[in-house]
């Protein structure tokens, strides 16, 4: 018990600094991109603002998910976490259409002022650093505690890396442009790797949505069922195995199958069979929750 009280706190801490690095993040680069005037910043402060947004969810929902099943949800609340994803890929779909909007709009005016400094510059890397620390502690978690929320934060600010990226080099290309005449057409990078950005948030939403309508639509897991029929068929005095079933409820997997036995044998021979069929295939799936049904063959 001790453990678990362990492990829940450890991921409702993971969640919770990740949401602290993101307000830290939002403000400096709303801050700079101002007074810049760099499209390209502005849009990774609307990207921070929405990661902070998607970290607060994410956290909220580690608490609440975490609650054992009780009267009125039997199977738990790890739905909890799929519905944070849901609504986290909601808001960066949001966020792509304003960058998109913004910076078409600014290349069709042709109006571009920017003031490319060292801040700039210092931002940016600094975003770099702090979201590839919370990647690398988000991913560990993940994996840990076998938390969807958790490893979609992860997916998530790791794609933020490498668009900080895309916009460094649209700034050094606004400040070339701006010393070269005859690469004044630079200046327009700052807009296009604001929509290089949104490009990238939207491949990682359509991602992130994906995997969340899986877990609502209680989408098995490719594969997992196969394994299990393997794995359960060599157990000695199983016949075979049918209905087998599995879905995720945040990072709680739940199995159940029907398995084939001798009907002559007794009551508890039965029993003994079906806790030995849960402890092979928990020895594959470790920590899942398994019911097995026999009926004789």
């Amino acid at each position: 018990m001790m453990s678990e009280i362990t492990g829940q706190r450890e991921k409702q801490w993971a969640a919770n600094s990740s949401a602290i690095a993101a307000i830290g993040l939002t403000v400096f680069k709303l801050i700079i991109g101002l007074l810049t005037g760099s499209l390209g910043i502005l849009a990774e402060a609307a990207h921070s603002g929405l990661d902070l947004v998607a970290a607060i969810t994410t956290a909220a929902a580690i608490c609440f998910s975490d609650k054992p099943a009780d009267e009125n949800h039997l199977y738990g609340h790890g739905k909890i976490e799929n519905l944070s994803a849901l609504v986290e890929t909601f808001l960066l779909l949001l966020t792509c259409a304003w960058i998109v909007t913004s910076a078409v709009g600014r290349l069709r005016s042709g109006r571009i002022d920017i003031e490319v400094s060292l801040w700039s510059f210092i931002v940016m890397l600094t975003s770099i650093g702090v979201d590839l620390s919370r990647s690398r502690m988000l991913t560990r978690a993940a994996k840990q505690f076998h938390s969807q929320a958790l490893e979609a934060d992860a997916l998530h600010f790791s794609t933020d890396i490498w668009s900080s990226a895309v916009v460094i080099l649209g700034l050094i290309s606004v400040k070339v442009g701006e010393g070269r005449p005859d690469l004044h057409w630079l200046v327009y990078a700052d807009a296009v790797a604001a929509i290089v950005v949104a490009v990238i948030v939207v491949i990682v939403s359509f991602r992130l949505g994906r995997r969340t309508l899986a877990g609502l639509l209680d989408e098995a897991p490719a594969g997992l069922k196969e394994k299990i029929s393997e794995v359960v068929s060599v157990v000695p005095g199983v016949r075979g195995c049918r209905n087998v079933r599995a879905r995720h409820s945040g990072p709680q997997l739940f199995v159940d199958l029907v398995i084939l036995v001798d009907g002559r044998q007794s009551l508890k021979d039965a029993h003994s069979l079906t806790e030995r069929v849960e402890r092979a295939i928990q020895d594959l799936l470790p920590e899942a929750d398994v019911t097995v049904h026999p009926e004789p063959s």
